[in-house]
């Protein structure tokens, strides 16, 4: 009943409102737009993950490279901001999806596109607070407003249930976490980062409080001096594992002085995929259920 009535008021307001449209993405440009993009090309994992959430699998006309979720990915095209104007313009998109990364990296490649008439929008979020705006930009980008409303409805209830099971572990109960980025850097993440958030959800302490970000990224730089002065603390070592971080337990557990961390002479040196806690999708939820159990078994 409550997600009728708010359909019910959602489409009352959407006719009540103009056709024309307009969102700001992460490169400060303004893209304003009268109908639903219809044939994407989307070069993040993230933004292919949530465009098949909104229900927009036969939108989707192409993936980056390696892309493997969900499985009917694996059926569609690749495309990479190497390839030249030729290859996309074959495909006759009227949206390509990028990172900010992407749209500093290759500038003229999307105005050559933009010359042609494609459009080409940078998102990427870096907060959870953030990830509710952007869901809501792919929402208008595709004509999809109120299923984004329905993602962010169920992501919020999926935290409250996380909130509501930790409430039954005192504070005193919490292990100390250093929840490690990138093991080459010994480094951490940002305070305020999906991975923080996914490790306070959890019901792990962030021992790592001090960390600063690094060129306004999630990833913080911390150091061995400073991870050794907490190692008495860390409970469990948590490392993100994937493209970003290629790593494996042995790593941690061979690296420099680590038998000066707790978490290491008491076996409690984890892995978890990085997809789970690093990525502004609905799996979230499963990257707090996943940290969770390892942190609480």
């Amino acid at each position: 009943m409550k997600r009728l009535l708010f359909t019910l008021v959602f489409v009352l307001l959407l006719c009540s409102t103009a056709r024309a449209r307009t969102i700001t993405d992460d490169s400060g440009r303004t893209i304003s737009f009268d109908a639903p993009f219809t044939r994407i090309i989307s070069l993040y994992g993230a933004h292919t993950e949530n465009l098949f959430h909104l229900g927009l699998d036969k939108q989707v006309i192409g993936v980056s490279p390696g892309e493997n979720y969900p499985a009917a990915v694996l059926s569609r095209p690749t495309f990479n901001a190497r390839d030249g104007v030729e290859k996309f313009l074959a495909a006759k998109p009227d949206l390509i999806l990028i990172r900010p990364m992407h749209w500093r990296a290759y500038g003229g490649l999307w105005n050559a596109l933009a010359r042609h008439g494609v459009t080409v929008v940078s998102l990427q979020p870096g907060s959870i607070d953030a990830v509710y705006g952007y869901w809501r930009a792919l929402g208008k980008l595709t004509g999809r407003e109120m299923q984004a409303e329905y993602m962010i409805e169920d992501f919020r209830e999926g935290v409250r249930r996380a909130e509501n099971r930790l409430a039954t572990i005192p504070m005193g109960e919490r292990p100390g976490v250093f929840f490690e980025s990138i093991h080459r850097k010994i480094a951490t993440f940002s305070p305020g980062s999906m991975p923080l958030f996914v490790l306070e959800k959890a019901g792990g302490v962030n021992v790592a409080t001090d960390a600063k970000p690094r060129h306004g990224t999630n990833i913080a730089n911390y150091g061995l001096e400073r991870l050794l002065a907490k190692g008495g603390r860390i409970d469990v070592y948590l490392a993100q594992r994937g493209t970003m971080n290629d790593v494996s337990v042995q790593d941690i557990v061979n690296g420099p002085a680590a038998s000066r961390i707790r978490a290491v002479l008491t076996r409690n040196v984890f892995l978890v995929d990085e997809h789970l806690v690093s990525r502004p999708t609905m799996r979230l939820l499963k990257g707090i259920d996943t940290v969770f159990q390892i942190l609480h078994p």
